[in-house]
């Protein structure tokens, strides 16, 4: 059996197998490299004329324009309007007729679920693709369900809702929320007069107030002009279902959180 000392040769070997074993095989530099040309010799690219657009390309532009200028309102609106719910039971009632609260209109919407002033509120940012007639009523809901089980909290006395009255896919937070439904959103919360507010979905954080960029462990209150909330938020349901390991750090945040009450 050979025992002389492993060769440098050897060990450098080894060193390559141990990074393309665990999936590092490119060098990576801090600097540009340019690897296919010299830049000094590549002949100059010449721009090319542009071309002259037709009257009906012309006309499908400014059409296009108008579409988009219609679909990314630039002024914020007053969707309250001057008599707002006074009642949660009106905001419901808002929630189902007001015509303003999204693109499509009054029909199809989900209305939260639960009694007022409940021990705990929570908040997504819309209702799952199958809710018909009940918020969160599919697999979502399920691991709500089972959440609320393992937290000890009973969720006949829950309040589940959502901060967009339907499932909108890809939802641009933040330009929605400066549409105006930051406010419907404040109010809701407002009326519901929850005990705490668990908001899950990092988009949600416009529509609560607060920066996208914002580090959500850093929020711990949602302040209204009567009542300070104790605000907790974390990764949506449908991410939890999708990456596991989400679950293990939204229980690390409520054991810390609900351990400040």
């Amino acid at each position: 059996m050979d025992t002389s000392p492993p060769s440098f040769a050897r060990d450098l070997a080894a060193a390559m197998d141990w990074w393309r074993d665990a999936g590092v095989d490119h060098d990576f530099s801090d600097d540009v490299t340019v690897w296919l040309d010299d830049a000094d010799q590549a002949p100059a690219k010449s721009k090319p004329e542009p071309a002259q657009a037709s009257d009906s390309e012309r006309d499908r532009a400014q059409n296009t324009e108008k579409d988009g200028a219609a679909s990314h309102p630039a002024s914020r609106a007053d969707l309250i309007g001057e008599s707002p719910p006074a009642t949660l039971e009106d905001f419901r009632k808002f929630w189902l007729e007001a015509p303003g609260l999204d693109g499509v209109g009054p029909r199809g919407r989900i209305v939260p679920r639960g009694p007022a002033e409940a021990d705990l509120m929570i908040l997504v940012v819309d209702p799952e693709e199958t809710d018909r007639t009940s918020l969160l009523s599919g697999p979502q809901g399920q691991l709500l369900s089972n959440m609320l089980t393992a937290m000890g909290a009973e969720e006949e006395n829950t309040y589940v809702a959502s901060a967009l009255p339907r499932h909108t896919p890809m939802a641009d937070t933040a330009a929605i929320a400066g549409t105006g439904m930051d406010a419907v959103t404040a109010l809701h919360i407002q009326l519901a007069a929850p005990k705490r507010v668990i908001a899950l979905g990092k988009d949600i954080l416009p529509l609560i107030g607060h920066d996208r960029a914002q580090d959500i462990t850093s929020l711990r209150k949602i302040n209204h002009e009567t009542a300070n909330m104790p605000l907790m938020v974390s990764e949506g349901l449908d991410n939890m279902m999708s990456m596991p390991r989400l679950k293990a750090r939204f229980w690390r945040r409520w054991i810390e959180w609900s351990a400040t009450w």
